[in-house]
């Protein structure tokens, strides 16, 4: 790179600075030149105007020396600078230990002010040597993160976790080429298809929906590999969410379909209770009562039957969830055959999920506030809706998940159809939190 600046080829130095993190946008203002200039020079156009070139220089904090325009005071250091060097010219040790006290005296004396409109630049990133030789241990550390990882996701929502959630899969996946024994390899894959189960969820709870699906299909296929059914079976119930969260119900019906055999033959009556319960929701959803009611007797059946040893990827399937999930069914067979009785059981079930939760099931209180909250409205309680209605938003203002803001939808619709002051104002706090 210091040779494209020598011969001034800055087409080369833009593109690599936008690789870097600068935008043509960025770029151009600190050089002074519109973003349709910077796509021309990208596109080839030569700059031979000394004064632009010394613009160019100066904005982007190059020292003049590396363009043939000036001295090169070697005291000079920018982060363009690394942006154009590291990886290329390299300093030895001796002088990034001289740089590094450098800055460090510069700092803390106060002679070298903070360039905190950089600050959010992307760092060029070094990946961590994944190891020669692994063992149990690596692969229990794996599942370890993975656990505190689907912690941090359940109580503050996929955004708070999903980079370090796909961090943590890069790593494992760069473990694949170590030497091992045969039953590490086996449970070092299986660990994998467990984060890469997570980094879907993740994914899919930002709405990033194409990465969700990438994520599953390899956890799927892995899982698969290693013949371990209960996990594959997890994948397809969360391949069904997504199609359920997006509307898609006769597909989301498939997929937990495909995960309900899966299970059976895993012998897994939890994952079997999971995914006839979702499947009752996808049911009451398409209005058939006949079918949700069937796939709710067999959930609560197989729930019943209860399991040892419950694996990582469905042991947050509990009590609050089945009864939050009966609740969701009733409340959408109420409004296809308007039923009271079943809205009333709606907000029953709904109540007891909502009083079993704590706080590291914020996100699902969400979802079992808004669905409650709705409820009461639409049974006539609109005092008692409003006031859980503010609750569930003051909630999903403090997780980083979209599909939170997604499902307080129907709560807006409801709510909109109320004529009072603390409605409209619930209404209001919707809207912001949507972006509107």
């Amino acid at each position: 790179m210091r040779a494209a600046l020598a011969r001034h080829d800055l087409a080369s130095v833009f593109r690599h600075l936008s690789r870097c993190g600068f935008s043509q946008r960025r770029i151009g203002q600190l050089t002074g030149q519109s973003q349709s200039e910077i796509s021309e020079i990208v596109g080839g156009r030569m700059v031979m105007a000394y004064p632009v070139l010394l613009r160019i220089a100066d904005g982007l904090r190059i020292p003049r020396g590396y363009m043939g325009l000036g001295n090169y005071d070697h005291e000079v250091h920018t982060q363009v600078e690394d942006a154009l060097t590291t990886g290329v010219t390299g300093a030895g040790e001796a002088e990034e230990i001289r740089r590094s006290l450098q800055h460090a005296a510069e700092t803390m004396m106060g002679t070298s002010l903070p360039e905190t409109d950089r600050w959010w630049q992307p760092l060029l990133r070094t990946r961590t040597p994944p190891p020669g030789l692994i063992g149990y241990s690596d692969v229990d550390n794996l599942e370890h993160l993975t656990r505190i990882l689907r912690a941090v996701d359940y109580q503050y929502g996929g955004g708070a976790c999903r980079e370090a959630v796909l961090a943590q899969t890069d790593y494992a996946r760069s473990m694949f080429g170590a030497s091992c024994t045969d039953d590490v390899r086996r449970r070092l894959w299986l660990a994998t298809a467990d984060l890469h189960n997570l980094a879907g969820w993740a994914s899919f709870d930002v709405g990033l929906y194409t990465s969700a699906r990438r994520h599953f299909a390899l956890a799927l296929q892995q899982a698969k590999a290693n013949d371990n059914l209960s996990l594959a079976a997890n994948v397809l119930y969360r391949l069904g969410r997504i199609h359920l969260h997006r509307s898609h119900i006769e597909q989301s019906l498939r997929f937990f379909q495909l995960g309900q055999l899966a299970a059976q033959e895993a012998e897994d009556p939890l994952t079997v209770a999971m995914l006839h319960a979702n499947a009752g929701w996808a049911y009451a959803l398409m209005g058939n009562g006949d079918r949700a009611v069937s796939a709710l007797d067999r959930a609560q059946q197989e729930f019943s039957r209860g399991m040892d040893n419950v694996s990582a990827w469905v042991a947050f399937f509990g009590a609050a969830d089945l009864s939050a999930l009966t609740g969701m069914i009733y409340a959408e067979l109420s409004g296809h055959e308007g039923n009271d009785d079943g809205m009333d059981s709606a907000v029953q079930h709904l109540t007891t999920s909502i009083e079993a939760r704590g706080a590291a099931d914020t996100r699902s209180a969400i979802f079992e506030l808004t669905a409650l909250a709705t409820a009461r409205l639409k049974a006539g309680d609109s005092r008692q809706g409003i006031v859980e209605g503010h609750r569930a938003v003051d909630l999903a203002g403090e997780v980083r998940s979209v599909r939170t803001v997604d499902r307080l939808v129907p709560l807006l619709e409801a709510v909109e159809g109320e004529s009072d002051d603390e409605a409209a104002a619930l209404a209001q706090r919707i809207v912001i939190l949507r972006g509107g």
